[in-house]
């Protein structure tokens, strides 16, 4: 404990070491360990909020491998055939306006077979009654639209639908009707032990009720362990100072691993929260909900940046990586105009266009500022030989892409 042989507090950074430690414990454990301590209380995890654009752009990308721009396409598809809500909106929660007519919404969802049951019995248990009270309706947080939902109407239409515009409309039934069910419970132990003067713990996680996971399945990333009741009951019956048996020491190899790489959904969220890269607290509010882009842009910008061979896209898994010329694009503008780079510049006029809008700074005051920065910034280009420093920067890049490969 606390040594600096261990990493991050849960492994050893040499496996020789990890390996003499482990015959320190064979030889002075005398084959037990004891319990120091078995808790067990119970979580709640709600349902998530409801789509916007954005969210349901990431959803899709990873569930089904669609492009925000193939996402948005059917979403407005869905819009038109008056299933679903106003598509291109930022938005994860209802108006209350919207809350007092839900009913209706779920009433029309009964028609939906796949989940008429599930719309039915929380009609018939009034489970929508309360909506306004919680996160999910907030009219402070709705700008022009609130979060895609199904309308109830036009239901019969599904038949007509391509599978993957069936696949789409179901994820955003689901997803709605998840928020009036109960949260899922899970029950949480802790066992810590203590083994010649060393404490070890392990934590275990079973689902209790599933509450709305039975309409919403938990990811690939939330599996539950493999616990019985029985198991369960076992570990909660132990007591403090009981000697439990050791049947062997174990060493379990790890490796980090550098952040995944954006696939078009993430990549779409980033653009989203882009103003959480700024530290000025101001700046931050004032870019917030707006990021790169709009909920109506921000797939047209991705599939611009593809179609101008400044990113590719792997279709199969939607995977999103740079292309040589796209990351020379980058390095001439870090070196000539590194400000562009930076979501501070998008806040800091976003900021003076609210001042413009409330009357603190004129038209022409914004404009003047405005053009004096382009004026600068372009000049400041022309008068500037970075041909040199570019040259050094391509060779440094080149060997990581196919030589020989042409540039646009």
């Amino acid at each position: 404990f606390q040594s600096p042989k261990i990493y991050k507090d849960n492994g050893f950074l040499d496996k020789k070491e990890a390996q003499e430690f482990v015959k320190y414990l064979d030889e002075h454990c005398h084959g037990e360990t004891k319990v120091e301590s078995c808790t067990k209380r119970k979580e709640r995890k709600n349902p998530p909020l409801l789509y916007n654009l954005a969210e349901l752009q990431n959803q899709c990308s990873k569930v089904l491998k669609l492009s925000p721009d193939e996402t948005l396409k059917i979403v407005q598809e869905l819009y038109e055939k008056k299933m679903v809500t106003y598509p291109r909106t930022d938005a994860r929660v209802m108006s209350t306006a919207v809350a007092k007519e839900i009913h209706k919404n779920i009433q029309g969802l009964m028609a939906y077979t796949p989940l008429s049951d599930m719309a039915s019995e929380i009609l018939k248990e009034k489970k929508q009654m309360g909506i306004a009270k919680t996160k999910y309706v907030d009219d402070k947080k709705i700008t022009d639209h609130y979060a895609i939902i199904p309308t109830g109407q036009a239901v019969q239409v599904c038949a007509s639908l391509t599978q993957t515009s069936k696949q789409v409309y179901d994820m955003i039934i689901r997803r709605f009707l998840s928020i009036f069910l109960p949260p899922a419970i899970y029950t949480k132990i802790r066992l810590e032990t203590k083994t010649v003067e060393e404490t070890f713990t392990a934590n275990f996680r079973m689902l209790s009720d599933p509450g709305y996971l039975k309409i919403l399945p938990a990811g690939k990333n939330q599996k539950e362990d493999a616990l019985s009741k029985e198991q369960i009951d076992a570990l909660t019956s132990l007591k403090k100072g009981s000697l439990l048996p050791i049947k062997e020491h174990v060493i379990k190899d790890g490796t980090t691993t550098a952040p995944k790489r954006y696939n078009s959904g993430s990549l779409i969220l980033a653009m989203e929260n882009a103003g959480q890269l700024i530290e000025n607290e101001d700046l931050r509010e004032q870019i917030k909900g707006s990021g790169i882009g709009t909920s109506a842009t921000r797939a047209e910008i991705v599939k611009k940046l593809i179609a101008n061979k400044y990113v590719a896209l792997n279709k199969k898994t939607q995977v999103v990586t740079p292309t040589m010329i796209g990351e020379m694009i980058v390095n001439v503008v870090n070196a000539s105009i590194a400000s562009l780079l930076n979501p501070t510049l998008t806040a800091s006029w976003e900021k003076g266009l609210t001042y413009v809008a409330e009357g603190s700074v004129s038209e022409e005051e914004y404009m003047q500022k405005l053009s004096t920065f382009v004026a600068q910034k372009t000049n400041g280009v022309k008068e500037t030989n970075m041909q040199y420093q570019l040259k050094k920067s391509f060779d440094l890049i080149a060997p990581y892409y196919e030589k020989n490969k042409k540039i646009p």
